[in-house]
């Protein structure tokens, strides 16, 4: 994928306040810190489009990037960041719900785990939510440049356990840093957005 362009379009709270695009979207939900931004950085190749943050629980609203006037990438609020209200993030939850009710154009949810470690209930919970609004159940398993080859092997089927994953296919190591998985990582979102022979 050659990026001509990718920039911000719009920070939203409500759905009222979702970009009037009509472009296909691919949504990325994941616990606080577990690389969304990072990963957006990546697959754009620029280093502040999307901003990242060591304090969790950055993302409080629903971001939307158009990338080439094709697609549009959107980040979700991170979820799980124990230093957050209960109050919050009932708020999150229903932002969140509210946008996969709503977003007509939205072709698939991928949901960002950290390769380290095991799933979370939080995760487990949103895999299971993803699902049950028919997304494909794509996982991306960041940070994999902290793990060999052999670790994350092991760590991907620990992963296939836990969220009782069919078909190993549908995780991808990916890391920010060394760039792993980033081939096929825009190889799958090109299908999706069925951009695979547009170029």
């Amino acid at each position: 994928m050659i990026i001509k362009k990718a920039e911000l379009l719009i920070t939203a709270a409500k759905k009222e306040q979702y970009p009037a695009t009509v472009v296909p979207e691919i949504a990325f939900a994941g616990k606080s810190n577990v690389g969304k931004s990072s990963m957006i950085n990546a697959l754009v190749n620029r280093k502040k489009l999307a901003r990242t943050s060591a304090q969790p629980g950055k993302t409080q609203t629903i971001n939307f990037y158009n990338i080439n006037d094709q697609f549009n990438f959107v980040d979700l609020p991170g979820y799980g960041y124990a230093k957050v209200s209960k109050q919050e993030k009932d708020k999150w939850g229903a932002m969140i719900e509210t946008y996969l009710k709503n977003r007509n154009q939205l072709k698939e949810v991928v949901l960002l785990v950290d390769i380290r470690h095991e799933p979370g209930l939080n995760d487990q919970q949103m895999y299971e939510w993803i699902k049950s609004y028919n997304f494909t159940g794509y996982v991306i398993a960041t940070k994999a440049d902290k793990l060999s080859r052999s670790q994350q092997i092991k760590c991907i089927s620990a992963i296939k356990k836990c969220l009782d994953i069919k078909d190993k296919n549908l995780i991808l190591p990916f890391s920010a840093m060394s760039k792993t998985g980033l081939e096929e990582t825009w190889d799958l979102f090109e299908n999706i957005l069925g951009l695979k022979d547009i170029e």
